[in-house]
């Protein structure tokens, strides 16, 4: 296995956090590494789809396609996965999931703890930025994603 380039990798993810922001979307990106090479990348599009389970790490797997095994991804993902993301990453085996920031967003790093998934916290002052700026501007949009159960 190699040893993962955190920093390059979460940039990768953060770029497509910029990206959703960009479209009008929320700023949540994520990108799926195996042997230190992305297989896939992906960034909310709840908004610009109208779909409400098109979350950054979602479009991050749909974007990979279908696989026999996870056991060999890590998943890079600029906010702390909500219950769906983290049940997805549960569900599919994937051993490591590294967190851009949590202080938007509290997630569900100990459900996946429990689950055996090795999980780094970054605390990149970059995610949580953007992630506050976003909240501060379009509060309602904010609300909405993660269904008014954490309100900063």
């Amino acid at each position: 296995m190699f040893e993962l380039d955190h920093k390059h990798f979460m940039q990768l993810a953060f770029e497509q956090a910029k990206k959703s922001y960009d479209e009008g979307g929320l700023p949540i990106g994520a990108v799926m590494i195996e042997d230190n090479l992305v297989i896939g990348s992906g960034h909310n599009r709840r908004v610009q789809n109208g779909d409400p389970t098109a979350h950054g790490e979602m479009d991050c797997f749909r974007q990979v396609g279908r696989r026999k095994n996870y056991q060999d991804v890590t998943l890079y993902t600029t906010l702390s996965p909500c219950m769906m993301c983290a049940g997805t990453v549960v569900q599919f085996g994937i051993p490591r999931v590294i967190i851009g920031e949590n202080k938007s967003f509290a997630g569900n790093i100990d459900f996946l703890k429990e689950h055996g998934v090795e999980v780094i916290l970054l605390n990149d002052p970059q995610c949580e930025s953007l992630m506050q700026k976003f909240i501060i501007e379009k509060p309602e949009l904010w609300n909405e994603d993660i269904a008014g159960r954490e309100r900063v």
